[in-house]
């Protein structure tokens, strides 16, 4: 199992120097990857692929001033698929010893041999393999120790606490740090990776109000510590929303104009994504399917991949199977451009891999043209509900019959009149989708898909 004599030298990591944590695991790659491989040929694989990838994190929890837990997280493992011309075999291990090796790649071995032919199986195309790797801003390491993580815990939790004095209890505050290198190789010569870090401090706290209790959380999460809200306003935001939910009532059965707060609109996009997959797709399980070149939004909603985004939670250079990542307008005019794919739906599919074996690579929905704000969205919605968590896991991906339980609050004039809870909103997403009113510039950046609030036209909402 010779690479082709046409391959590119493909870097191992970004040029950023390679500290203490990195060469734990690329002093032993070449090595690994290579013994792995040749294993393989000997048992008569056509062709190989190896993931290997290592990562290290410290997070605690504080609940009520005490520390609840300090855990150091350190994982590992490798993993290899061989393939016998058109059959497929898997298998991974955390051990890293040559012994361990040897049963993987014999384990994935046997699997091939004993699983029937599939002629979509295979490597990624080698001329759709990434050449370039720039540096993303993926790396960010945060010198952090136990103490210094629980006291930032422990002021979080307090600056909630002391916002109101119906805040008398806590389900803690956390702070987590992890860091990662990842590596990808495969036997049409490709050899790459990255390190990333990811950050993070939360809060949720409880109000009481005589029987009334209620519960709310805030977050921020980042690469680069420095890009993480202050511990005190995330435990204030925490507190001011637990106690902003006192007094929720159901509001009255019927259809509503409803608002999505970024935090949830997030996951309503999401919905669109899982859609549109290949996976989704070739099986005919989706209620978008043949969605490409259609107008399933309005005109003026737009959506852009930029997956080399610097610090992006979600960038990459490549995806799982070593394909480039590219600019994409995923949604243009409110019309489709096309499938997210990747080498076996997309062979599926009769198409090519658009670069997505493993996910999307950072979604930016694009605010409407007067860029509203969320309160400028509420006064133009007037009466309805502002969405700001949803419950429950009622949607049909492939009828897009959507049902979900909801909280947030009642809006009378433009203005929020009271909290409301115990709500089912419910609709069909393809509906729903065609018939978005507007969408805010208030846009939530923690994850892959950058959305402000979606003022979507009405659902259906069970209450009294």
């Amino acid at each position: 199992m010779t690479a082709p004599q046409d391959t590119v030298s493909y870097p191992l990591l970004p040029d950023s120097g390679a500290d203490a944590f990195e060469r734990e695991l690329l002093a032993r790659w070449d090595a690994e990857q290579l013994f792995e491989q040749a294993q393989a040929a000997r048992a008569g694989a056509t062709q190989a692929e190896v993931d290997a990838s290592l990562s290290q994190g410290l997070s605690v929890t504080v609940r009520l001033g005490e520390v609840e837990t300090v855990e150091y997280q350190r994982d590992r493992a490798l993993g290899i698929t061989v393939y016998f011309g058109t059959r497929k075999g898997s298998a991974s291990t955390a051990d890293l010893s040559t012994t361990s090796i040897n049963d993987m790649v014999t384990k994935a071995c046997a699997i091939a041999r004993h699983t029937a032919a599939d002629e979509c199986a295979g490597l990624a195309d080698p001329a759709l393999l990434a050449t370039e790797f720039p540096d993303l801003g993926l790396d960010f390491p945060w010198a952090l120790n136990p103490e210094e993580a629980v006291e930032l815990a422990r002021r979080c939790e307090a600056a909630g606490l002391a916002v109101d004095p119906r805040l008398g209890n806590s389900e803690g505050a956390s702070v987590g740090t992890q860091r990662g290198v990842r590596v990808y190789g495969n036997s049409h010569g490709f050899l790459a990776g990255d390190v990333a870090s990811s950050h993070s401090v939360s809060c949720v706290l409880l109000a009481q109000a005589g029987e009334d209790m209620q519960r709310d959380y805030w977050y921020t999460s980042a690469r680069d510590p420095q890009d993480l809200l202050d511990v005190t306003t995330v435990g204030r935001i925490a507190g001011e929303r637990a106690v902003a939910r006192l007094g929720a009532r159901r509001p009255a059965t019927g259809k509503a104009r409803v608002l999505l707060a970024p935090e949830v609109a997030r996951g309503f996009i999401g919905h669109f994504i899982g859609a549109i997959r290949g996976g989704s797709q070739y099986r005919k399980a989706s209620f978008l399917l043949g969605a490409a070149g259609q107008a399933v939004f309005p005109n003026w909603v737009q959506m852009h991949e930029r997956p080399h985004l610097l610090k992006g939670v979600a960038s990459s250079n490549f995806d799982s199977e070593g394909v480039r990542t590219i600019d994409r307008e995923l949604v243009r005019d409110g019309v489709v451009d096309g499938y997210l794919l990747g080498s076996y739906s997309a062979r599926k599919l009769g198409l090519v891999s658009t670069g997505h074996a493993g996910g999307l690579h950072n979604l930016m929905v694009d605010a409407s043209v007067d860029r509203p704000d969320q309160a400028s969205l509420l006064r133009r919605m007037g009466r309805g509900l502002l969405v700001t968590e949803l419950m429950g896991q009622g949607v049909n991906g492939v009828t897009g019959d959507y049902s979900r339980g909801a909280t947030g609050f009642w809006i009378e004039g433009g203005e929020i009149a009271y909290p409301v809870h115990e709500v089912t909103i419910a609709g069909n997403l393809r509906n729903l989708f065609a018939g978005l009113q507007a969408i805010g510039s208030d846009v939530d950046a923690r994850g892959g898909v950058r959305v402000g609030s979606i003022w979507v036209g009405e659902f259906t909402i069970a209450g009294e």
